[in-house]
């Protein structure tokens, strides 16, 4: 049995869903993968009428498409969509049988506008908790457009195609066949791409705010529905909305919550602010930020827009080591999830370099999966909890370099090895291997901001007891600030005293 018993009563639920029939395509062979897609199938039109298979053609052995009765949708899984991406293959037989995806209508518009033929390839592990979001706006996007079509290629199953194109990383796009982009994005991401034409012409006419966030993650969510609460006019500029959350796997320590996965609180955030009268504005980055007789922000493609108050919320991001070949070789064996790219070194030499926390569980997570992994840690100790190096330490395809500087990651189109130095003796050593994960913790994203913003030699915006930065107005909450410990908790407490702040800010002002 593929499905165990509580996700085909789950399934069940769902497959009562579908507003129409289904056609799924099928072609297998006589791989372990091939027999449990028609094990799948089975499953599938045992539960459901509207469900009819046929056997077909592709290109990859096993893959199946899912279509209306008379129309190919152009949508195909190159294996089988287990793990996380079986909410991809829920989805997708819901949207083909009939039901309207759940984006927003403008987005809807956006995608039935475009011309032309677009032929998407997304390569995929079944561990990766970000591939999902891309193969569902991808779906979506095929089912909306009769030009657009999509495959999503479990990179386990087609392991010599996924290293023959050089996929060290997933997600990985192609455009057809041309590489399009690696990691999450999100479906107005991909659109921005795609549509070159959007008009932000709107940005450049806004009204001024009462209350202006700019970073949508669980601190900048919290802010603008606070703020949104006191009734005064507020908006929301981000990238994109979760941040760093969306990029965390299993969250086991969000109060009242047993367990949750990032991208599924992220969607939440969204969704709670989107319930208040709030200008959302995403896929933008703010440059700029000056104190007038209004606050200022500018964006990237030049709009200005212009608030009473301000709550920078911008989080932070992965840290660089800093070292020749890490950028070159980015996607390219150079990884930062082992959680996501792991699957793709199966069998493979791997180094780890950092030894707290993150760094000692990635370890011991490509351990299960890989041939070895070196440790590299810069300082005398590993930093990481002792119960994590005991077992670390346990594990025989383990090696462990404490005290070393890494020197420089090496290759040519891809990773071969990496080179560090001993710190004691000055010795440099070298080791031959195909990836390195990267696990040295967070810098702040506040690179952008002037001199005028007090921050401390880390960059964090430095904040009081209210939320408060140096600058009058200005005030800034979660993992872009001087608070001591980043906790998506913390974060959210952060923005809400910063919007509560700001409120007291104008109404003694």
């Amino acid at each position: 049995m593929v499905l165990d018993p509580e996700i085909k009563a789950q399934l069940q639920q769902y497959l009562a869903l579908m507003e129409g029939d289904v056609l799924i395509k099928v072609q297998t062979g006589d791989d372990q993968v091939s027999k449990d897609i028609l094990e799948l199938m089975d499953e599938l039109t045992s539960m459901t009428s509207r469900i009819k298979v046929e056997k077909a053609e592709f290109p990859r052995t096993p893959s199946f498409s899912v279509n209306r009765p008379n129309e190919d949708t152009g949508i195909a899984f190159a294996g089988i969509p287990l793990g996380h991406e079986f909410t991809s293959f829920v989805l997708a037989l819901l949207q083909v049988s009939g039901r309207a995806p759940k984006v927003d209508q403008e987005i809807i518009d956006q995608i039935k506008r475009i011309k032309g033929e677009y032929h998407f390839e997304s390569f995929i592990s079944l561990s990766c908790h970000n591939c999902p979001d891309v193969v569902q706006a991808l779906n979506v996007m095929s089912v909306l457009n009769p030009g657009i079509t999509h495959t999503m290629i479990d990179g386990a199953v087609f392991k010599d195609e996924a290293e023959s194109r050089q996929v060290m990383a997933v997600p990985s796009v192609y455009l057809n066949g041309e590489f399009f982009g690696g990691g999450r994005m999100t479906i107005e991401e991909i659109l921005a791409k795609v549509d070159t034409n959007r008009d932000d012409s709107e940005l450049f006419n806004k009204e001024p705010y009462d209350v202006l966030v700019v970073g949508g993650g669980p601190a900048g969510a919290s802010a603008a529905i606070y703020a949104a609460r006191k009734g005064i006019r507020t908006g929301i500029v981000a990238e994109r909305f979760g941040g760093q959350v969306m990029d965390t796997v299993g969250i086991e320590n969000f109060i009242s919550l047993k367990y949750t996965e990032g991208p599924k609180l992220a969607a939440s955030l969204e969704e709670h602010v989107k319930e208040y009268n709030v200008d959302v504005m995403k896929l933008q980055k703010a440059k700029r930020l000056e104190k007038k007789e209004l606050i200022e922000v500018e964006l990237e493609n030049g709009a200005v827009l212009r608030s009473k108050t301000v709550i920078l919320s911008t989080g932070a991001r992965w840290r660089n080591v800093g070292v020749p070949g890490e950028a070159e070789f980015k996607n390219k064996g150079v990884a930062y999830c082992p959680h996501c790219d792991g699957p793709l070194f199966i069998g493979k030499r791997v180094a780890v370099i950092g030894g707290g926390n993150s760094g000692i569980e990635a370890a011991i997570d490509l351990a299960g999966i890989v041939s070895h992994v070196t440790v590299l840690e810069f300082l005398p100790e590993l930093k990481a909890d002792a119960v994590l190096q005991e077992r670390l330490y346990s594990l025989p395809n383990v090696t462990v370099h404490k005290n070393v500087q890494t020197k420089e990651i090496t290759g040519t189109d891809k990773v071969n090895g990496i080179t560090y130095i001993e710190r004691d003796t000055g010795g440099e050593q070298h080791v031959e291997l195909e990836g390195v994960f990267v696990q040295i913790g967070l810098v702040p994203n506040t690179d952008w901001l002037g001199e005028d913003i007090e921050r401390t030699r880390m960059g964090e915006i430095v904040v009081n007891s209210h939320g408060s930065s140096s600058v009058p107005g200005v005030f800034a909450a979660g993992d872009c600030t001087n608070s001591p410990f980043k906790q998506i908790i913390i974060s959210m407490g952060s923005g809400a005293t910063a919007a509560l702040g700001a409120f007291d800010y104008l109404i003694r002002n």
